[in-house]
């Protein structure tokens, strides 16, 4: 134990055959891989958009919604059942068998980190999450979606997969489900995903629409992944690495990378799990879209006239600065900022919200944060114009 005393980045990992395992950071000439191999790049877009933009994703989606809704020819669900999809996280549709629904999701996307067993653990609870913003906290089943890289050499290809299907898998065995099949094909981009699945009964899950004015809102992962994995990218990219080495030091950005790493691996369960003991009023999982991209989209759903006001943003240390520095790229202090694998946004009675980021801390070590407020409105949301900056400490 006494390595794992001294290092800070050798890590604890719950593998499926052994339990509780030390785990060193993923060093490419431990596999006999060039010094410079960087998993990162085969996700190299060559400027390409690598998400469909919000609002042009809203008028696709709005469309299907409505010939779905209003469909009379579905067997064995009528009109007014209570379906919930297309547009929030899940998809919950009543089964033929009474009183019991499917919840399911689906998303995958393309390397951000360089470590391929991080990776995996990333993507999978990336998928998890979406059940979890639904408050369902078990799984019974899932599918991995895997695309390699035409671009990876043979030797690259057989060490990096099989570290990210074994991360993948053992995010799953944390999770209390198991990885039962999947699909897998050549790309010219490595991505990385899934499929969860589960059934349930109506009180397992908790509607994301029934937000009342007084509630608060509450988040339990700190924003500014995106912009810990670009800086850490551009430690070997002088001229990106100057833009902003006057207002942070190689050593902060690798501590922000491996606290980004942490919480984007880390899963929202223990958080789903309380957002049923503390009577949360609805949720969404903070990803692609950036903290007010889906805070927009919760507000937009819900079925009381309010609306969300978000004064607080908890940071990753050091972030906002590199964020400031890089002008308008990020967007991260005006909610744009992509978050992979990012934390729960909750609305909870004022009254609970405080309790349950206690418990949550107790629980899990981890902070959550009361960020803003449910008041009166027309189900929009937005940030204050100078929001607090919650400095969120880095791994040390």
């Amino acid at each position: 134990m006494g390595d794992y005393q001294q290092d800070p980045m050798v890590h604890l990992e719950l593998t499926g055959n052994t339990g509780l395992v030390l785990r060193r950071p993923f060093d490419p000439t431990a596999h006999d891989l060039d010094a410079s191999f960087r998993l990162t790049r085969f996700a190299d877009l060559k400027g390409r958009c690598c998400k469909v933009p919000k609002e042009v994703l809203e008028k696709l989606v709005s469309s299907l919604q409505q010939d779905y809704m209003q469909d009379p020819d579905q067997p064995f669900m009528p009109i007014n059942s209570p379906r919930i999809g297309i547009g929030l996280d899940c998809s919950v549709i009543p089964l033929r068998h009474g009183g019991l629904c499917m919840v399911q999701t689906t998303d995958f996307f393309y390397p951000i980190v360089d470590d391929p067993y991080m990776m995996g653990k990333i993507a999978c609870s990336n998928v998890l999450s979406d059940l979890y913003a639904m408050g369902v906290t078990e799984c019974d089943n899932m599918l991995m979606l895997l695309a390699v890289s035409t671009k990876m050499i043979e030797k690259e290809r057989d060490v990096v997969i099989p570290l990210i299907m074994r991360g993948f898998k053992d995010s799953a065995l944390e999770a209390g489900t198991s990885v039962t099949g999947g699909h897998s094909v050549v790309n010219p981009w490595c991505t990385i995903g899934g499929v969860a699945t589960t059934v349930c009964q109506n009180n397992e899950f908790i509607v994301p629409d029934n937000a009342v004015v007084g509630d608060v809102l509450v988040l339990t992962k700190a924003l500014g992944t995106q912009v810990a994995v670009n800086a850490h990218q551009w430690l070997d990219q002088s001229e990106r690495w100057n833009r902003i080495k006057l207002v942070v030091s190689e050593e902060d950005v690798r501590k922000a990378y491996h606290r980004a790493m942490d919480s984007m691996s880390r899963l929202n369960r223990v958080a789903a799990r309380l957002m049923h003991k503390y009577n949360a009023h609805g949720a969404t999982d903070v990803t692609g879209f950036g903290l007010l991209g889906h805070a927009q989209t919760l507000a937009s759903h819900q079925k009381n006239e309010v609306s969300f006001v978000i004064h607080n943003l908890p940071v990753i240390a050091k972030m906002a600065a590199v964020a400031k520095a890089c002008g308008n790229m990020f967007q991260l202090l005006q909610g744009h900022s992509a978050e992979t694998s990012g934390g729960l946004l909750i609305c909870l009675p004022r009254e609970q919200a405080a309790a349950y980021c206690k418990d949550i801390e107790k629980q899990e070590g981890c902070q959550a944060w009361i960020i803003g407020i449910v008041e009166k409105g027309s189900r929009t949301a937005r940030i204050i114009d100078k929001p607090r900056v919650i400095e969120v400490p880095a791994k040390d």
